[in-house]
């Protein structure tokens, strides 16, 4: 195949040209928010259970975490605005909070949240960061659900890093995040063989995880069990299923998958891993790592809290699988890994014959990789099915966008915008269905700032 995805396999049937846009959902666009600071979307789980409240933090801009103080949510009826949590002695060297995301079970958000030491000398950072969580009826009262131990001997269900853009299980019990490693970024430095690489965690309720802090700040204890459930190394093998990072992924389905044997695995997640291919280029391909219903059981020879100069390891009984074998692998913006809500299939954008960011699926048991999206222009942001997985919702050609996942078929919710106002970040769903939020720029005599919009059938 002369093909960008030369590699991509398609499913049966699929059309070869792109299908009309004749949807007929209909859905009417208002602002939400006004005020001349930022409001910040994460890429999912932005609305509260109720879907009556839309959480956001403060950036103005997708880098400044470290120089944002607050955390806030906006009522989507009366536009009523509460502010949740602010940090103490903020400064543009931090701590810094964002990527907030609500619980789909309870009134609760959880947020990134910088270490409380931060300070010029050591500033907001990918190891230096933890995961806060704050009751919608207790506002200011931080809730540490990760522990944090960075001097050793290090603590089992404590990490010695930073925990970051945090996602939640359907149930409300499994946290999954990205995290980055203290000691080994510190010992990277003087040492070149060593490197903090990026991995994927999970945290879950196992009991609390107690740490002393020595009054640094550095260490707090947490409500929650957390363990690092990839593998990675410094050095890929070219051609093989090794990664040097694990990062930008996704629970599989609303209760897990069911395998290629029949059996059914309750809890699992997507996940990009950068590979090196034959001839040495990083590839990021599709990864799953199943897990066991216990994550504090111990490999052999494998700690779980890792050592001095080695990284926490994965708890006995997961499973690391590769997915995809291709040419170029994931490709676009920055995205994280979506699935059916039947954990059936995990989403994930690539570039098409054209170069056209399209969005793609394949199954977790690795059947062929098939095309869902077959639109003349690129996909701008992160994507997500519909809570029924008929739909999916995106911005392109600087406007919001659903695709039929079955067909195909495409419809533009809002007027193609101006560079400097395209829709932006999240395009996330309600959990019913019925409201897409989004962010988009809005410029003012006072100034350019990230805006809340709200799309309603």
């Amino acid at each position: 195949m002369n093909s960008r995805i030369g590699w991509l396999i398609l499913g049966a049937g699929l059309q070869t040209c792109a299908p009309k846009p004749h949807l007929t959902m209909n859905f009417t666009e208002k602002q939400l928010t006004f005020d001349t600071k930022g409001h910040t979307i994460h890429n999912a789980q932005a609305f509260s259970p109720s879907d009556e409240w839309l959480v956001y933090d403060t950036r103005n801009v997708d880098t400044g975490i470290g120089s944002t103080g607050s955390i806030e949510m906006v009522n989507v009826k009366t536009g009523e605005i509460k502010v949740l949590y602010q940090t103490e002695n903020q400064t543009e060297f931090g701590p810094g909070v964002g990527a907030v995301t609500f619980s789909p079970t309870r009134n609760r958000v959880l947020f990134i949240h910088g270490i409380r030491n931060a300070n010029r000398e050591k500033p907001y950072d990918f190891a230096r960061r933890t995961g806060v969580a704050i009751d919608t009826d207790q506002p200011g009262k931080p809730i540490f659900l990760d522990a944090r131990d960075v001097t050793p001997p290090f603590t089992p269900g404590a990490l010695r890093g930073g925990t970051h853009a945090h996602g939640w299980s359907a149930d409300g019990q499994w946290i999954s995040f990205t995290y980055n490693d203290y000691p080994l970024d510190r010992l990277s430095k003087t040492n070149p063989a060593v490197k903090d690489l990026r991995v994927v965690g999970v945290m879950a309720p196992f009991g609390k995880v107690t740490v002393t802090d020595d009054g640094s700040r550095e260490n707090n204890a947490g409500e929650l069990f957390s363990v690092v459930v990839t593998r990675v190394t410094e050095s890929p093998k070219p051609g093989s299923d090794e990664i040097d990072k694990a990062f930008d992924e996704g629970w599989m389905g609303l209760d897990g998958y069911r395998k290629a044997d029949g059996s059914w695995q309750k809890r699992a997640l997507a996940f990009q891993g950068n590979v090196r291919n034959r001839e040495g280029k990083t590839v990021a391909e599709i990864f799953v790592a199943d897990l066991p219903d216990d994550l504090t059981k111990v490999a052999d020879g494998q700690p779980l809290e890792g050592t001095e100069t080695s990284r926490p390891n994965p708890p006995k009984g997961v499973q690391q699988r590769r997915i995809t074998f291709t040419e170029h692998g994931a490709e676009g913006p920055r995205h994280w890994l979506r699935t059916t809500p039947d954990g059936s299939m995990i989403g994930f954008l690539a570039k098409d014959p054209s170069g056209t960011v399209q969005l793609f699926g394949v199954s977790p048991n690795g059947s062929p990789i098939r095309q869902l999206t077959r639109q003349p222009f690129s996909i701008q942001t992160t994507f997500n099915f519909s809570p029924d997985g008929r739909w999916v919702a995106y911005a392109a050609d600087n406007s919001v966008f659903i695709s039929e996942v079955a067909t195909g078929e495409f419809k533009r919710l809002t007027p193609r915008s101006s560079d400097d106002e395209q829709p932006r970040n999240g395009i996330v769903w309600s959990n019913k269905g019925d409201q897409i939020a989004y962010n988009r720029y809005v410029t003012t005599e006072k100034g350019r700032f990230l805006q809340l919009f709200l799309l309603e059938k």
